[in-house]
């Protein structure tokens, strides 16, 4: 868990929004970021985004909700949300395990993620997911 990402402490409710400000998001995050990471599938290896581990109980969508969009591909687990306004990337429910979800780490207000080092790259292009079931 991370308590800090370069000058910004994470605030236990941090604020979270796209990058026009039309999606309001407030994150509980009473670890701090927890699991930072980022994913090699082909969808999330183009999106480029670091992000960190919660619950949906954690976020509240706090204005714009009607502003997100979703986009689903492959199998049609994963939900991955974005404004429709500005296009970035907020926040997805995760394929591997649909009661987590993921959100965007650069959307935290004040975060830089550039200040993460080290951060673990998710084989999403060999994921359990997609591979031959045993008989």
């Amino acid at each position: 868990m991370i308590k800090r990402i370069g000058d910004t402490d994470i605030q236990e409710y941090h604020p979270l929004s796209c990058h026009c400000g039309a999606v309001q998001m407030e994150m509980h995050l009473p670890k701090g970021v927890v699991d930072p990471k980022r994913c090699d599938c082909s969808y999330c290896r183009r999106r480029g985004a670091i992000m960190g581990t919660t619950t949906l109980a954690q976020i509240r969508i706090k204005q714009g909700e009607d502003k997100l969009g979703c986009y689903q591909f492959n199998t049609q687990v994963a939900k991955h949300y974005f404004c429709q306004v500005c296009g970035i990337y907020t926040h997805h429910q995760r394929r591997s395990n649909p009661a987590e979800y993921g959100f965007n780490i650069a959307c935290l207000e004040g975060v830089n993620p550039f200040a993460l080092d080290d951060v673990i790259v998710m084989d999403g292009v060999n994921h359990p997911s997609d591979r031959p079931k045993p008989v």
